[in-house]
């Protein structure tokens, strides 16, 4: 699908940085930066071949901007498969924006969020899930995210989803045939054939669901909460996983009174962490707020780490936190192991089977607590080339396409037409090419797009 218009953005981060690109794509893109950019000697900017750069000067009205070098990308063999021309200037914020405005004189319209990969998808050089890839490439805070991106990004869950895909088509095509023209020689296809067919497709698109979580946690982090009695080293380890000062730590219990948050990347998996007020039975007024706010955030985080004093016997405060986590995404996180133990180390691994023993003062046991929270979120078992679906829309397609495969097997198993079973098979395969976008409304496509930032 051609644009008809020629757009431009500036496609890096606004601020001061040594360099900053203006990106123009459209059919007159060369024309526009020809207008805007004075290459140094003979050459021509229009006369370019694609991927070639060329170094001169951005200049407006008013004069010449800044030096620039000018690169070349002819169609379509481009990022969205329009001719584009990128202008690599120097990264000050009041030189791009002077060059973007001679840009924009030239003929050009500010580009829309997202208007280059939509372009490109529009195009045909991504599908819609690669195009989403591209943004969660952006937002990437870790190396696991990056790396489902990326693979993402190459295809591998536009491949999953045709997989499953193409076994229904195959599917509704015979049975549209059969239906259609009972008179000519098509191969009769069996209720069991059939079944099979179907059952594979529902076992595919089950297994492609339950990637949703763990997807969802490599891109965007877990909620962790990190629990404990007063003074047994919940704000140390904070502090630690921070790698700065984040709470305030004393030997005065209840030191802790609101709910400290940070975000850190803990080898890999993403932690929006919580230190929270000590547990505890307490007549203060604004501790016992505090410790409402921790009992809140202990009910509702994906992930705790909750903390003991290895020097201390277990107190009645402690089991019935860890009774309260039974079956749940925890860490029992022993701390002070530089001290003599006291704690019943059995007791608590019995119930909590994911144990570490560290020293969050001395910075002792942090690759086991790593270890233990990458089990327990289940990133241990992450293939970084795996297909995960990434985000809700797509989550909803999946699921209505795999609705839509059982509503065919039951359909089948109550004996209905085949015709009957047709038309479920149909609103699978529909829901499946918006997931793709090979059947998306425009709707969906602008609401796509409409997420991703202006220059991308």
């Amino acid at each position: 699908m051609k644009q008809q218009s020629t757009v431009a953005a500036i496609s890096t981060p606004l601020g001061v940085g040594g360099i900053g690109i203006i990106r123009i794509s459209g059919p007159d893109a060369l024309t526009v930066a020809a207008r805007v950019f004075r290459p140094v000697g003979a050459r021509r900017l229009e006369d370019a071949p694609g991927y070639t750069a060329l170094l001169g000067r951005v200049f407006d009205a008013a004069g010449e901007i800044d030096d620039a070098i000018a690169t070349v990308f002819r169609a379509p063999r481009s990022y969205t498969g329009e001719d584009v021309a990128e202008l690599s200037c120097h990264g000050g914020l009041y030189l791009l924006r002077r060059a973007l405005r001679a840009v924009l004189a030239a003929g050009a319209q500010p580009a829309g969020p997202g208007e280059f990969t939509k372009r490109a998808f529009l195009n045909g050089k991504l599908g819609l899930t690669q195009a989403e890839a591209v943004m969660d490439l952006i937002a990437a805070q870790g190396d696991q995210a990056a790396r489902s991106a990326l693979s993402a990004r190459d295809g591998a869950l536009f491949a999953r989803i045709r997989a499953v895909n193409g076994g229904l088509l195959e599917l509704a095509a015979h049975l549209s045939a059969w239906v259609d023209y009972p008179d000519d020689e098509i191969p009769e296809i069996t209720g069991e054939e059939i079944g099979a067919a179907l059952r594979r497709a529902r076992d595919g698109l089950a297994g492609l669901l339950s990637t949703y979580d763990l997807g969802r946690v490599i891109r965007e982090g877990v909620e962790t909460a990190i629990v404990g009695r007063p003074n047994v080293g919940k704000s140390t380890l904070m502090n630690l996983l921070a790698g700065y000062q984040r709470s305030i730590v004393t030997d005065i219990p209840g030191t802790t009174r609101d709910v400290v948050e940070d975000t850190v990347n803990l080898d890999g998996a993403i932690l929006r962490l919580a230190d929270t007020a000590g547990l505890r039975d307490t007549d203060d007024e604004v501790e016992s707020v505090g410790v409402a706010l921790a009992r809140r955030r202990l009910e509702t985080a994906g992930l705790v780490l909750a903390v003991f004093d290895s020097s201390d016997p277990l107190t009645g405060e402690d089991r019935a936190l860890i009774e309260s986590l039974r079956g749940r995404p925890a860490v029992a996180v022993i701390n002070k192991t530089d001290l003599p133990r006291r704690i019943d180390l059995a007791w608590v691994s019995e119930r909590i089977p994911h144990t570490v023993q560290v020293s969050a003062k001395a910075g002792q046991g942090m690759r086991e607590l790593s270890a233990a929270v990458n089990e327990v979120l289940g990133l241990h078992r992450l293939d970084g080339g795996a297909a995960l679906l990434a985000n809700e829309r797509q989550r909803l397609c999946a699921q209505r396409a795999a609705a839509a495969v059982d509503e065919a097997i039951s359909t089948l198993d109550d004996s209905f037409t085949f015709d009957a079973v047709g038309v479920c098979i149909d609103e699978a395969i529909a829901a499946l090419l918006e997931l793709t976008g090979e059947r998306a409304s425009e709707a969906v496509v602008n609401e796509v797009f409409a997420r991703f930032c202006v220059g991308k």
